[in-house]
């Protein structure tokens, strides 16, 4: 495979901002995910070194996303997984289009195994 034909590493989506937390277990749990599970998603996490985004798929299908914010907080948000970009900036345009009346955003990165371990997590549920 060469470097023409290779997948990016990393996926760009916009988030929505619902609400933002203390930390990132009130903020899955602000999404409706219970404390339990939030807690072992989290703690799954502290593997990397950099702030996670975390990415939940809520039951009935609808993906959620909490993710670090500039200000130390952290952002629960409704994920727009189908809207993945591969660039920041494409992630960016679109999320302008979807914000309305007094919103904001975030673009969120993934790397592309994050990517598929929250797609077979949604098939799963299927």
């Amino acid at each position: 495979m060469n470097s023409s034909t290779k997948p990016p590493d990393h996926g760009y989506f916009p988030a929505i901002v619902c609400v933002e937390c203390d930390s990132p277990i009130d903020a899955l749990v602000a999404l409706c995910i219970p404390r339990h599970e939030a807690t072992d998603l989290v703690a799954a996490s502290w593997v990397g070194s950099e702030p996670p985004c975390l990415v939940a798929v809520l039951d009935g299908g609808r993906p959620v996303v909490v993710l670090p914010t500039p200000e130390g907080r952290w952002a629960a948000c409704n994920a727009f997984l189908n809207d993945l970009c591969a660039t920041h900036q494409e992630a960016d345009r679109r999320l302008a289009r979807l914000l309305k009346r007094h919103r904001h955003g975030y673009v969120a990165c993934l790397r592309q195994a994050d990517l598929l371990a929250a797609d077979a997590r949604s098939e799963s549920l299927d």
